[in-house]
């Protein structure tokens, strides 16, 4: 549970006991290419070009006559254009009263003589668990992101999330509202194959429930009787090894495969404070206030690099 309110005494109680959420931190495909303070890339523009591609025409064998190689063929001129992504930014506010900072002491549940605060000091954690809910955001937005531009002061930047991309190339496989099954998989690896794809290193990115899916399609009985069940991580393809890996922030409906190698965090910085940075805010009354300022995207390479299964039964 949140407050879209500053922390009071009133509204930010302090219990003993075991620190813990029931809510999924954990980002896997954020983390895989670099989290939000590993390297990444960096621009100063809010626009980032992805690539710079070109096209070949469809392969044929030519027939050229003796006669016809005396005069020079029309010219074919390759043209190239280019792929684009957008930063896109995220911000957080901290705020606790000096009443509920001056409070840490005071306690509500259930006391028991000996028994601590497991928070020691509340600005530090509500800083780490904000940042930890940007986490969240952009795992979701890496997957899930639906491309807009800014045009104005008015409008936001969104960055376009491995899904879209894959929709907006073709390289996607409906399911519709089938299970997940081989030759639907083998299906997307071909299209795949079709189009460009480098196979570099492969990820599947699933809900659990297409978890579960995936380890009834590729696993075998273990050879010791005295255990039993699959968690299958890893599958043999035609294409190479492909890792499997469960996200919460993953559509149910759909798997993503997507080739990590292609893939980094983007950055946008602020000069002079660098980016997803904490700074205080104007003292307006009796609280600690400031604010989390970032700007992220991601760098696909191409969407025919990635390709998605969607439509997929999901009970």
């Amino acid at each position: 549970m949140a407050n879209v309110a500053a922390g009071t005494v009133w509204n930010l109680p302090n219990y003993t006991g075991e620190l813990i959420t029931a809510s999924p931190e954990k980002t896997p495909f954020l983390t895989m290419i670099g989290g939000l303070s590993g390297g990444g890339l960096t621009t100063n523009n809010f626009e980032f070009p992805l690539n710079s591609y070109y096209a070949h025409e469809t392969a044929a064998q030519p027939a050229i006559t003796e006669t016809d190689s005396l005069t020079a063929p029309t010219a074919i001129s390759f043209v190239r254009d280019q792929q684009k992504n957008v930063t896109q930014i995220f911000h957080e506010q901290v705020s606790i009263s000096y009443e509920r900072i001056s409070n840490q002491g005071r306690l509500s549940g259930i006391n028991t003589a000996g028994k601590l605060n497991p928070v020691v000091s509340e600005k530090d954690f509500q800083i780490a668990t904000a940042l930890k809910h940007i986490a969240r955001d952009v795992e979701f937005c890496f997957l899930q992101g639906a491309y807009q531009i800014a045009t104005d002061a008015a409008t936001a930047n969104k960055m376009r999330g491995i899904n879209a991309a894959c929709v907006d190339e073709s390289t996607t496989v409906g399911a519709g509202g089938k299970d997940l099954s081989k030759p639907l998989i083998d299906s997307l690896l071909v299209l795949m194959e079709t189009y460009g794809a480098d196979f570099e290193n492969m990820v599947i990115f699933c809900s659990l429930f297409q978890k579960q899916k995936i380890s009834d399609i590729y696993g075998f009985a273990p050879t010791d009787r005295n255990i039993g069940g699959l968690n299958i991580n890893q599958v043999i393809t035609d294409v190479g090894s492909v890792g499997v890996v469960n996200t919460r922030f993953q559509a149910s409906g759909v798997i993503s495969l997507v080739d990590v190698a292609k893939c980094a965090p983007v950055f946008q910085p602020v000069p002079k404070k660098g980016n997803f940075f904490y700074e205080a805010l104007a003292k307006t009354g009796a609280a600690e206030k400031g604010q989390i300022y970032g700007k992220c995207s991601l760098d696909y390479k191409a969407g025919w690099y990635h390709g998605t299964i969607t439509g997929l039964a999901t009970e």
